[in-house]
């Protein structure tokens, strides 16, 4: 009898015969194995194809079982909760759930791994984040879970993993879950990445974020990876009842006049060699092509020492600093997070103001025992770079100042999404702190262009 088997990510139907009509696209001839062959991840459309054409086979890809178990805990879920899950329920247990941070995803992927009831592997793209998948679910679910990566190995019916760790492994363990949860799942279409989805079998899969889409437009690869989209609620929808409260602020600041000469200055050797060069920065490779060029010849190297200087002048203007005492000082009850760009510039608040930083360089146990110094309120506020921007749980930070950051959409709702989860009484504010006459104007209004804003 011809038999499906999992090999290294793919699948391989071994017994037929090459010139079988009853074998369904998509699988396919591979002469060096004889055997036709597919993506584990069209298991289930080949299961179903197979099934169709009245194809008799032994299925040898299967080996995730049924949990044993449901949820022990049970939570009322939110009326969007429960629509979601209708809505994935009718794509037969597959596609992308789009909701704020704070609305609730992780809850709705319990709802989920309990009506599947299937072996699941969590996939997110941090550490800190296994780490909160791994409380969460053993809380739900009581059983011991498993964890890969990090330096630890142990598979079980419920594990959590990162991105990192699920693109190396998967071609070994893509065949033992049925429901794979992809968190953050704005990740997943990266090219290494996606093997994560590639070479898994799980006919069931569930992709959660905030903000699907990407600048590279890959966030297409999601329909093929996970599902399309099933539902969707916007942070406008949920705020008051669901959400925080929330108002924005943009304040527009001043270089000095010193810092306004030196800017300028600099800013055009920068623009003189682009334009020398015909190289526009607009398109989508004119900043790779301006590194590359700057680095052959002194010009160039000139070049990219001023555009870096005046960036730097941007975000760390005297003003900016001036405001953030103001803000400070207005909001010395609260608890705030404030956003920068770049590593200098969240040290140069540290030191200014005496408050403890969080870079990608901070080792975990220090990070963990800022964030609970944070959550005690032993300390009133907390200046990061990017790690913040997700995966980390904040509840008590009702107060976020963005110092400075890129153009990205994803970024900026994430920044804000930060603060809004729900307290009772509690109102947050995101300040935008902005250097006029400076390329953060076009900065801001690039990444402000998100319903959540207006």
């Amino acid at each position: 009898m011809p038999t499906l088997r999992f090999e290294a990510g793919t699948l391989a139907l071994a017994g037929a015969e090459k010139d079988d009509p009853r074998v369904p696209e998509p699988l396919s001839w591979d002469a060096r194995s004889a055997c036709f062959r597919a993506p584990a991840v069209a298991y289930a459309s080949v299961v179903l194809a197979l099934r169709r054409a009245g194809f008799t086979y032994e299925d040898e890809a299967r080996r995730y079982e049924e949990l044993a178990h449901g949820a022990r805990v049970h939570r009322e879920p939110r009326f969007y909760q429960s629509e979601a899950l209708e809505a994935w329920k009718r794509n037969r247990g597959r596609g992308v759930v789009v909701l704020p941070t704070g609305a609730g995803k992780t809850q709705l992927a319990m709802m989920a791994i309990d009506d599947r009831r299937r072996s699941t592997l969590v996939v997110a793209p941090t550490l800190d984040l296994v780490r909160q998948w791994y409380d969460v679910l053993g809380a739900t679910f009581g059983v011991p879970i498993g964890v890969v990566g990090g330096g630890e190995h142990d598979v079980r019916p419920l594990t959590v993993t990162t991105y990192d760790s699920a693109y190396i492994h998967m071609e070994h363990l893509g065949s033992r879950f049925g429901l794979v949860v992809f968190d953050e799942c704005h990740h997943l279409p990266s090219p290494t990445y996606a093997l994560s989805a590639r070479l898994a079998i799980a006919p069931f899969r569930l992709g959660l974020t905030a903000t699907p889409e990407r600048a590279d437009g890959l966030d297409a690869a999601l329909q093929n990876l996970v599902g399309p989209t099933v539902y969707r609620r916007d942070i406008s929808e949920l705020a008051g009842e669901y959400l925080a409260e929330y108002d924005t602020e943009r304040v527009e600041v001043e270089l000095s006049p010193e810092e306004r000469e030196e800017h300028d200055a600099e800013r055009q050797i920068y623009r003189d060699f682009v334009g020398m060069n015909g190289i526009v920065m607009s398109s989508p490779r004119g900043f790779g092509e301006f590194v590359m060029r700057s680095a052959r010849t002194a010009d160039g190297r000139r070049a990219m020492k001023a555009y870096r200087r005046q960036r730097e002048l941007a975000f760390a203007a005297t003003a900016k600093l001036a405001y953030l005492e103001h803000l400070f000082s207005v909001h010395k009850s609260d608890r705030a997070l404030v956003f920068t760009q770049d590593n200098a510039t969240a040290h140069l608040v540290s030191r200014t103001f005496l408050v403890p930083v969080i870079t990608h360089q901070t080792k975990v146990t220090e990070r963990s025992a800022i964030l609970a110094g944070f959550a005690a309120g032993t300390y009133s506020a907390v200046v990061t770079s990017k790690v913040l921007n997700e995966g980390v749980d904040v509840p008590d930070a009702n107060v976020a100042v963005v110092l400075s950051g890129s153009g990205s959409v994803r970024e900026h709702v994430q920044r804000l999404g930060r603060i809004l989860r729900q307290r009772e009484g509690k109102r947050a504010v995101l300040y935008e702190i902005v250097t006029a006459r400076t390329t953060e104007t076009f900065t801001s209004d690039r990444r402000r262009e998100h319903d959540a804003y207006r």
